[in-house]
């Protein structure tokens, strides 16, 4: 019966070619994390050479917080549920991908995968950078998560290397681009349309240098290939295939719903939506000066509007286009995101993909198994 299920799943998958997936993933630390819509899995390459495996199943709390989904108001819920999922599947990946004489020296690199999630098309599911109160921390299916003694970075130093990279993302992506935009072109009020425009094009091209100047560094070079690996094995389960790696590696290493097109999405947006801000009557009403105290008005209100983008964003790279990745409109829109994966994925081997299967194994089961229970 449960074979019977099992097939009939795999036509359904294939019947327009390509299955419009919910599940998503994000490359961690010498592994994978998979999510679905009841659970998230994680499998990690360990120093032995073996596979460690954790699920955790998911608490949706649409039926109590319905608001939570509404559209724009589900894309800002995506970005911090993603955020608390990502903080911890780079907890576990830490504690089991390297001994301790790597540990110091490979721990703080965890942060860096936080930007390679693929978000879910459901509402219900994860999306991106995919509040926390969905996010079950449940007893894992396969073993308990190992205590800060045994090993892999703890979770204060997990928690201090998050904040510095959020701060860090604000700098480099927000008050960096800002302050340069400044010099450039003059105060904010007096040429807004080209001050937004100039801000957004260095704001995209910090963000490339950051990425390729990283991608140079060895481990985030295995993290981006886990990356691949990651999007092959998604696409290998929405044209039906079975999961292996022999299956998965013919399949590309780009992928429609990749968090790096939806960076991408977000900076094009801000554009937009910073142009079209009303700040300039507050900047005459109020009666504030040129100099340091407008630059930082600006960089405040660009800061209170990223969720704003951030919910735009969201209907438009996953709502939308990651439910019509054929159309040619669909294909112009997200050009400028899927190039960027160049960067944020390489070709992985057979070994990266085992994780990526194995991990995507445990959230497929799991949904399986509750399409069974409720048949019967």
């Amino acid at each position: 019966m449960a074979r019977k299920q099992k097939s009939d799943l795999s036509r359904a998958f294939s019947e327009d070619g390509e299955h419009k997936t919910h599940i998503g993933g994000q490359a961690l630390i010498e592994g994978i994390m998979m999510r679905g819509k009841l659970n998230w899995a994680v499998a990690v390459r360990e120093p032995s050479g073996s596979i460690y495996t954790e699920e955790h199943d998911l608490a949706s709390g649409k039926q109590k917080n319905k608001w939570m989904y509404w559209p724009l108001v589900r894309g800002c819920v995506a970005l911090v549920e993603s955020l608390g999922l990502g903080y911890k599947a780079l907890e576990i990946a830490a504690m089991h991908a390297y001994d301790d004489s790597e540990e110091a020296s490979n721990g703080a690199l965890a942060p860096a995968a936080a930007a390679d999630d693929t978000p879910s098309t459901d509402d219900g599911g994860a999306p991106v950078a995919d509040g926390v109160s969905a996010i079950a921390a449940a007893d894992a299916q396969q073993g308990e998560p190992a205590s800060e003694e045994s090993g892999g970075l703890g979770k204060g130093a997990m928690t201090v290397s998050m904040i510095l990279g959020l701060i860090l993302g604000i700098v480099l992506f927000v008050v960096a681009p800002a302050a340069l935009t400044n010099l450039i072109v003059g105060e904010y009020d007096e040429r807004t349309v080209l001050w937004n425009i100039v801000d957004g094009i260095l704001r995209v091209a910090v963000f490339i240098a950051y990425i390729w100047l990283i991608g140079r560094m060895k481990d985030i070079k295995r993290m981006f290939s886990y990356h691949g690996a990651e999007h092959k094995t998604i696409h290998c389960y929405e044209h039906g295939l079975e999961l292996t790696p022999e299956n998965a590696r013919q399949f590309p290493r780009l992928h429609v719903r990749c968090g790096t097109a939806f960076l991408i999405m977000v900076m094009i947006i801000a554009i937009l939506v910073y142009t079209i801000v009303p700040l300039n009557p507050l900047i005459e009403a109020w009666g504030v000066p040129d100099g340091f105290l407008k630059l930082l008005l600006v960089i405040i209100v660009r800061i209170i509007f990223l969720p704003v983008i951030a919910g735009i964003s969201y209907e438009i790279n996953v709502k939308w286009a990651g439910a019509h990745p054929e159309s040619p409109v669909v294909k112009v829109i997200l050009w400028p995101g899927m190039q960027m994966q160049y960067l944020t994925t390489n070709e992985p081997d057979d070994s990266m993909l085992e994780c990526a299967i194995a991990a995507m194994k445990m959230v497929v089961a799991r949904e399986e198994r509750a399409a069974l229970e409720k048949e019967g």
